[in-house]
């Protein structure tokens, strides 16, 4: 996983890291996102788990009863892990709070890849969990649960999915050369 992530933070810098802000911020329409929507979205939906990874770390979070016996875990981590793969099938945001603004800074390919590195080290924080057998909730829908493992994976592929959005982006017609 963290070779992925970091393999991902390589990757975006050297397919994006040279955009200038005008071209960080252009759109292919007006309702589709600007490659630096794409990763501000990524931070702000990781970020979303930090306190999560907070109470993983120093050992103090506790799973709770739903955590426990949901019967649905495996198949909320199956499908959200789908969802993430399939650029094909167009999401909203699931909360406003990870929704970018019209207009990212210039800066936002090294704040993604500094928040990588970061990534790593929270990962790294947890790596002496059982993995398999730590479920976590989603901070965006209570009732969904999923493995640690899974909601690795599907993070690292949610990564993913929004590089492909950039890239088509810049492989838009019109994109400012």
């Amino acid at each position: 996983m963290i070779s992925a992530i970091e393999k991902l933070a390589e990757q975006t810098t050297e397919t994006f890291g040279d955009l200038s802000e005008e071209q960080i911020n252009w759109k292919p329409s007006a309702d589709g996102w600007s490659v630096g929507q794409c990763f501000d979205h990524l931070i702000k939906s990781n970020e979303a788990f930090d306190e999560e990874f907070e109470r993983l770390s120093s050992g103090t979070r506790k799973q709770s009863f739903w955590e426990n016996y949901s019967p649905f875990t495996s198949f909320f981590g199956n499908f959200l892990l789908k969802s993430v793969k399939n650029d094909a099938k167009k999401f909203k945001a699931p909360s406003k709070s990870i929704v970018p603004p019209s207009d990212v800074p210039g800066d936002i390919i090294e704040k993604f890849v500094t928040h990588q590195a970061d990534l790593v080290e929270k990962i790294r924080s947890v790596e002496d969990l059982d993995w398999q057998n730590t479920t976590i909730t989603s901070p965006f829908f209570k009732v969904m649960t999923y493995r640690l493992d899974r909601a690795f994976e599907i993070g690292y592929e949610h990564g993913r999915r929004h590089f492909r959005q950039a890239q088509r982006v810049i492989d838009s017609v019109g994109f400012p050369k």
